[in-house]
């Protein structure tokens, strides 16, 4: 059974798999190799079963009937959190027990595909944790992750970036980017900042007064 490093006193972001479109497997044993803690949804252990992977949490509400003691005989030692609440989604959940836990960031896989409404609500519903924890939500195709006010990294030319608001973002600057922007607003259903790019090896920065803008790193 592949298992992960351990890493100590958290060092390194938690993984959690959920339970939309698988990603390679190359790109889930790179986040497997330093994940200090690794958290799997719910009707998602089958998968992830299959795939020998060694996991630490089960979380969820376990309404399809999952033989749990078989997963802990399975999976020992295993952590199994049952939390019934039916207002959030498990992956809220699964945030909410890191934050408990005082872990500071989180990598998620198989956030993505799938079904177009758990796909749109895990990755918008990241905004609300903006101060509580950092979420990274990664397939084969992107990053997704919330931009604190202002962002600089280093990018080569022609690397797809995409700024997606969710609801309306203001103040929007932009540098080294294809289509700039300049103290301008984007608002999610009528002008995102969708499909840009890089213009040279270099610094991106990019700043906003309010609201709240992901950031999609884009491989095509």
């Amino acid at each position: 059974m592949s298992s992960h490093h351990i890493v100590r006193d958290d060092q390194e972001p938690a993984l959690i798999i959920a339970n939309g479109a698988a990603c390679s497997r190359e790109l889930t044993d790179q986040l497997l190799e330093w994940s200090p803690l690794v958290i799997v949804l719910d009707n998602a252990i089958e998968r992830v079963m299959e795939l020998g992977i060694k996991i630490d949490v089960l979380l969820g509400d376990f309404d399809g009937g999952l033989d749990i003691e078989k997963y802990k005989d399975l999976q020992y030692p295993l952590e199994v959190v049952y939390s019934p609440d039916q207002e959030k989604t498990d992956l809220e959940k699964a945030f909410d027990y890191l934050i408990e836990r005082k872990i500071p960031a989180v990598n998620v896989i198989w956030a993505t595909g799938k079904r177009a409404d758990h796909t749109i609500t895990n990755i918008t519903n990241i905004v609300r944790y903006r101060n509580l924890i950092k979420i990274v939500i990664l397939d084969d195709h992107s990053k997704i992750f919330l931009l604190h006010q202002k962002f600089e990294k280093w990018y080569p030319a022609n690397t797809p970036i995409s700024l997606i608001p969710i609801g309306k973002v203001s103040g929007i600057s932009t540098q080294n980017l294809k289509y700039p922007l300049t103290d301008e607003e984007l608002t999610i259903g009528y002008r995102t900042g969708s499909s840009n790019t890089t213009v040279n090896d270099g610094i991106v920065t990019i700043e906003y007064k309010k609201g709240d803008l992901l950031m999609m790193e884009c491989f095509d």
